[in-house]
């Protein structure tokens, strides 16, 4: 019990650690685009608006990605948001950021990050459907979980965490649709 205990307060030192080297990062670009991309991911208006054009675009496979894309986000939100802080409770960065890019904290518990995990749900679902845009996808979504860092309302766990919940659950959709017969087949 001992040994986990030290190595979970080893994490905590590291997470604070990382947050503490971005916090102290000097970008103007940075400072100018991450918190307008990390507001623009609020209540994952960002993935609506690709799911609308992807759906517009794409015929039949392009409507039932970009459902199967906001189903994955509804279910990855409501454990995000719901159970999993509800359960954590973890408190947000106290140490500050530039105040050109500090965003105000929400009051929720700080893991993980709901806008990496519905980032890693829609884009994990979108890149089965069409591979080539794996690379823009998965960018544009770390993107998004860097920013909740780099505008100070996360730690670097919170955002690996949201990842892993978003891929997971994005893994689970698929999965379900595709036996289903709902899913669309990859280009």
């Amino acid at each position: 019990m001992k040994d986990a205990k030290s190595a979970l307060q080893s994490l905590g030192d590291l997470d604070r650690s990382v947050f503490d080297s971005v916090a102290g990062w000097e970008s103007p670009p940075l400072d100018r685009v991450m918190p307008g991309l990390s507001s623009g991911a609020s209540y994952s208006r960002i993935w609506m608006g690709i799911a609308v054009v992807i759906a517009a675009v794409g015929g039949a496979k392009g409507r039932r990605t970009a459902a199967e894309g906001m189903v994955a986000i509804g279910i990855t939100s409501f454990l995000a948001n719901v159970v999993l802080k509800g359960l954590t409770r973890r408190e947000r960065p106290s140490d500050p950021v530039p105040e050109e890019r500090s965003l105000p904290k929400p009051d929720s518990s700080s893991f993980p990050s709901g806008h990496t995990a519905s980032a890693a749900a829609f884009s994990g679902i979108v890149d089965r459907a069409y591979p080539v845009l794996w690379v823009p996808m998965n960018a544009l979504a770390g993107a998004i979980g860097f920013s909740r860092v780099y505008t100070g309302v996360h730690y670097p766990g919170d955002v690996l965490g949201g990842w892993l919940l978003g891929k997971t659950v994005a893994f689970g959709v698929s999965r379900v649709a595709r036996r289903f017969g709902i899913a669309p087949d990859a280009d």
